[in-house]
């Protein structure tokens, strides 16, 4: 596995390795000892997965606030995707900043997108399957949205023509100036 840093600490873009044949191919998407070396020692207690069903779908941004809050690690198992992390630590240097990725099926690319990060992602074309693992398992009471269209982040989605297609929860999301951010920024380097 390649793991390659952004300029926005924290996520990490990994690419497995694949072995094809004509059979098809094998890939390993994680090993725990490797993760733990590379990345952080986590520990994933809930494995999700999404279908978007048409070309345009956003969902995000979101978080859940501490003590529930969310490290995930993100692959595209079919499609293509956008997705996006969004620096929401407190005294950052790059507190409102966002990086973007670019996940498929066929690249086999994965995002570690750790806690104290909005995240979101667009699907690029139908049928698009997402699966991530998470660190802390899904609390409603916790569930919170940043506007996937604030114009203080100022977030190419990928979209070009299509119209996003997001939940109500994403549509009538705050703006980012309208919530106080639960994370603080701790320097690590």
């Amino acid at each position: 596995m390649e793991f390659s840093g952004f300029d926005i600490q924290g996520p990490i873009l990994i690419a497995p390795q694949r072995f094809e044949d004509a059979r098809g191919y094998f890939v390993e998407t994680f090993k725990t000892a490797e993760f733990s070396s590379k990345v952080s020692p986590v520990e994933f207690v809930q494995d999700n997965e999404s279908l978007s069903t048409s070309a345009g779908t956003i969902r995000g941004l979101h978080y859940q606030s501490p003590p529930y809050a969310q490290g995930k690690l993100v692959r595209c198992v079919r499609g293509k995707i956008i997705d996006v992390a969004v620096d929401f630590r407190t005294g950052s240097p790059t507190f409102m900043k966002h990086i973007r990725a670019e996940l498929t099926g066929a690249n086999g690319h994965q995002l570690w997108v750790p806690s104290g990060f909005l995240h979101g992602f667009a699907a690029l074309v139908p049928d698009t399957l997402v699966s991530y693992k998470v660190t802390e398992a899904y609390n409603p009471e916790h569930d919170r949205a940043v506007a996937f269209d604030d114009p203080l982040l100022d977030i190419d989605w990928g979209l070009n023509s299509l119209e996003p297609i997001v939940s109500p929860k994403d549509r009538n999301a705050p703006s980012i100036s309208q919530i106080i951010s639960p994370f603080k920024y701790r320097n690590i380097s």
